[in-house]
């Protein structure tokens, strides 16, 4: 049987209650202290686990239901939290919202997939006695979710503690979380700002977290009650073994995809990525090679095949559009190239007036719209990932637009979205290759093989 793994689930009443400043700041405490920690993110965000891999010096990991399916859940949880003391999981949202008119997806959801306790982060300030009702609710909400105690936030003084520590004496209180300006994160148009962004300021930002919950909170009961977690029932999810079911049509199989590279967009403008979308490049057999199109005037030497994900390049687009040298290789690249969001938009001729690759023949521009949500897509065509009537799902997240799509390539209910051929697949729509591992045994078995580009 797999070993038990100490877990958490860290939730909230809604957005902006603490979650990410009580999660990170665990995760960083509890490494000060010598355990081993696995960092993981409830839903689609790609910015919360950039700081949760600061405080743990590990690959954030997403756990999304929508994305990759009920069932892969717990296994893509001991995939990321082997060999790990301890896991952290941060919620998202309130603990019960989910995708629409019921909790699928939402905290709550994991927290009963990974049958994790839940600790909840309730902001007090301009209440006292009225979060009994708060916490009241949500523990008895739902029978199946376990809140295994609070944690109040935002506290205004002691004697505000003393009166919020009253009202909650039938609830494990496991720390208080006075005021404090010095732990700030910056924020933006699509929420904060990605710590590969920051630099250094986000190392102290992280280490801020850390102190703040290490003189907070009561490190001994939160680890106490993650090891109340029962043992798993399920094994860890394994690359090798997600694409092994895929038949000659699918892929060559390794022996012949063995050595190819596939060049990985990295840097502050591409700071969205998920970790097992490496690991399944690697396991079909590819070498990855990240750059950044900020920095690096070229591709990576042998590069046969590239992966342009999601980031900011509305914020770097002068920076981008200055690389001539890379925007021009990459115009004349004749290899597979799968793009999202911010891939798209550096594919297009234009972005905000400033020259991109040019290889999609389109322009695109930042709106005041944000564009957000999660969508079951069909494919209308075959394209370098997909094949035609194939369903994907995937999120849609950004404030930009593009004109003209004449033949999208996807379609879902109430949009359609996407360029494509046989060497290209560009959406807006993130998706997560652990939910569809074939796209990623697609690119690896059309890259060009080192032998060919010489």
């Amino acid at each position: 049987m797999t070993r038990a793994v100490p877990r958490l689930v860290i939730a909230a009443p809604s957005s902006g209650g603490g979650k990410t400043t009580v999660a990170t700041g665990l995760m960083a405490a509890l490494r000060a202290r010598g355990l081993r920690v696995s960092p993981h993110k409830v839903g689609p965000d790609y910015i919360d686990p950039g700081y949760h891999a600061l405080a743990t010096g590990r690959p954030g990991r997403n756990l999304d239901p929508w994305l990759v399916g009920e069932d892969r859940i717990a296994p893509l949880f001991l995939h990321g939290a082997r060999d790990c003391d301890i896991a952290i999981v941060e919620g998202v949202m309130g603990l019960f919202d989910g995708r629409g008119d019921d909790d699928f997806a939402s905290t709550a959801h994991v927290a009963r997939l990974l049958d994790a306790p839940v600790v909840l982060v309730v902001d007090v300030s301009r209440q006292s006695r009225s979060v009994a009702a708060v916490v009241h609710g949500f523990a008895t909400f739902d029978p199946r979710v376990r809140l295994g105690g609070v944690i109040l936030n935002r506290v205004g003084s002691p004697r505000h503690e003393e009166l919020c520590r009253s009202a909650l004496a039938a609830y494990p209180i496991l720390g208080a979380i006075h005021r404090d300006d010095a732990v700030f994160t910056p924020s933006r148009h699509l929420g904060l700002i990605p710590a590969a962004e920051r630099g250094g300021e986000a190392v102290r930002a992280v280490r801020r977290m850390g102190e703040l919950i290490a003189r907070s909170c009561d490190l001994e009961a939160l680890v106490r009650l993650a090891h109340t977690a029962s043992p798993p029932t399920v094994t860890a999810w394994d690359p090798a073994e997600a694409l092994s079911p895929f038949s000659p049509a699918d892929g060559r199989g390794r022996a012949e995809t063995q050595g190819k590279i596939v060049a990985v967009a990295g840097g502050p403008a591409f700071t969205f990525g998920y970790a097992e979308h490496v690991e399944l490049l690697r396991a079909a057999g590819a070498e990855v090679a990240v750059f950044d199109p900020l920095r690096h005037e070229g591709l990576p030497e042998g590069t046969g095949a590239l992966v342009l994900g999601g980031g900011f390049p509305e914020v770097y687009a002068e920076q981008l559009a200055a690389n001539e040298r890379l925007r021009e290789q990459l115009a004349a690249f004749d290899g597979p190239v799968a793009a999202e969001c911010a891939g798209l938009l550096y594919l297009c001729r234009e972005l905000d007036g400033r020259r991109m690759c040019g290889r999609i023949p389109a322009v695109a521009r930042m709106t005041d719209t944000l564009t957000l949500g999660y969508r079951e897509a069909t494919a209308l065509r075959d394209s370098l990932l997909t094949r035609t009537g194939e369903p994907l799902r995937g999120h849609e997240f950004h404030r930009t637009t593009i004109e003209p799509v004449p033949d999208p390539l996807l379609r879902w209910d109430g949009g359609a979205d996407g360029h494509g051929d046989a060497l290209l697949t560009a959406t807006y729509l993130h998706l997560h290759w652990a939910g569809a591992p074939v796209l990623a045994q697609r690119l690896v078995s059309s890259s060009k093989s080192p032998s060919i580009l010489r």
